[in-house]
């Protein structure tokens, strides 16, 4: 078994540092083409945090761990919603943009109504992935389009893109071509033993591999969002940690699960529809917490974080892994 999760770490670890420097790479060629800062940091550095779910999710679903890859999404979505906002909630309140509100959120929310809905039948088909996608480029085209149209929050997203890009080091065109390549397969080698280790950990500890991916998958993926948010709120720039977080959740949904499932229909047994409501319930919460006074406060982070340990214990205790130990 700690072979299991020696495979875990050191996956997570090549995983995490191959989307840094697949992200780096791609936002110095981006940089090249003269491609605008507000592009690049709404969509390279925007999925770049989300590249380990893709990658995790994908290869799980290639290998035939199916539980793993959708367990891996909705896991990582509770985890964003319920323990990473309510956490920067309690360290210090967040302000959310009206915009965020109004169309965000409520986007965020339609993404996670819609997947449950197609896991009703248990698969998630290549028509289901299709429109799952079809989706995704419509939220993108809406995000663009809005930072546009919208000068002040042009001007916002600007400044965040400014500070997300200035972070990045820059390179020359061969070495960011460089980084690309050793970013990708990085992705690709931690992906595949990160899923092997987590794979061969639910079989030994007796549990279904979508309690290990609603868990400790959805978990180690969400490192970078979890970084980014607290780190963000530390320094008092709070609507970063929810545009993040709401983006990441749309983009796993959508983009993750939609990719994934035209490459590879996918079978579910162990996502459950309590599973799938607790993600639809966490949105809701957000939505409802953010419309007073469009501030998400410390008590409500602190709701947020303990819905979040409920959830897993229920999780815990009914996967019966407090038996085994």
């Amino acid at each position: 078994m700690l072979l299991h999760f020696i495979f875990i770490i050191i996956g997570i670890i090549l995983v995490l540092w191959g989307a840094d420097r697949l992200t780096e790479g791609s936002v110095a060629v981006a940089e090249r083409l003269n491609i605008p800062q507000i592009v690049i940091g709404l969509t390279i550095v925007a999925m770049g945090t989300s590249m380990p779910e893709f990658c995790v999710s994908l290869i799980s679903a290639l290998k035939g761990t199916p539980d793993l890859a959708v367990g891996n999404v909705v896991g990582s979505n509770i985890f964003n919603s319920l323990f990473i906002v309510g956490v920067t909630a309690v360290i210090t309140p967040m302000s959310i943009l009206r915009s965020t509100v109004m169309k965000d959120i409520p986007f965020a929310l339609v993404a996670s109504v819609i997947l449950l809905m197609m896991c009703l039948d248990g698969r998630i088909g290549r028509i289901d992935a299709a429109l799952l996608f079809s989706f995704f480029l419509i939220f993108m085209f809406m995000t663009l389009k809005s930072a546009k149209i919208n000068k002040q929050e042009l001007k916002e997203e600007n400044k965040l893109a400014k500070k997300a890009l200035n972070s990045i080091p820059k390179m020359n065109p061969t070495m960011s071509i460089i980084w690309i390549l050793i970013g990708l397969a990085c992705l690709i080698g931690g992906s595949t033993l990160f899923v092997e280790g987590a794979s061969k950990l639910a079989t030994a500890l007796g549990v279904s591999e979508a309690v290990i991916g609603l868990t400790i998958v959805a978990g180690g993926t969400s490192l970078p969002e979890l970084a980014t948010s607290v780190v963000s709120a530390r320094k008092g720039n709070s609507g970063i940690a929810i545009g993040n977080v709401l983006g990441s959740n749309v983009f796993n949904i959508l983009g993750i699960l939609g990719v994934t499932g035209l490459v590879c229909p996918m079978q579910l047994q162990g996502i459950t529809n309590t599973d799938l409501s607790i993600m639809v319930i966490s949105m809701i919460m957000i939505w409802f917490f953010s419309f007073t006074k469009y501030v998400i406060e410390r008590w409500e982070g602190f709701i947020l974080s303990v819905t979040f340990i409920g959830y897993m214990v229920y999780l815990i205790s009914n996967a019966g892994v407090m038996d085994i130990w």
